[in-house]
């Protein structure tokens, strides 16, 4: 059963740059290995695994074991709930940002 994650915790697992990283690689909709994630790059196969944790625990990744290899996707589904979320809030915004001018004019 999938948990649903707060906007915070998505927010907090993105706000590492290497986490960013990942994101960027596997937004590419494909399936990729540990050492696929690793290569040209700085970061170590152990670090990426512990970033992929925290992305999996907020639901941003899944996994997917085939044979000895655990291959990784990006789920944009909260990424989407993150889009959802920042429209409500920049519409709340601008809607506050309409009352001021209007006082402010009046």
């Amino acid at each position: 059963m999938r948990r649903n994650h707060s906007a915070a915790e998505v927010f907090a697992a993105l706000g590492d740059e290497t986490r960013l990283y990942l994101v960027k690689k596997l937004i590419d909709g494909e399936s990729h290995s540990i050492s696929d994630l690793a290569e040209n790059s700085k970061i170590t196969r152990q670090a990426v695994t512990k970033h992929l944790r925290v992305l999996q625990d907020v639901g941003l990744v899944k996994s997917i074991r085939l044979g000895r290899e655990t291959l990784f996707e990006l789920d944009a589904r909260p990424l989407r709930d993150m889009q959802d979320y920042l429209n409500l809030i920049s519409s709340q915004w601008d809607e506050s940002l309409h009352r001021l001018k209007a006082f402010v004019e009046s």
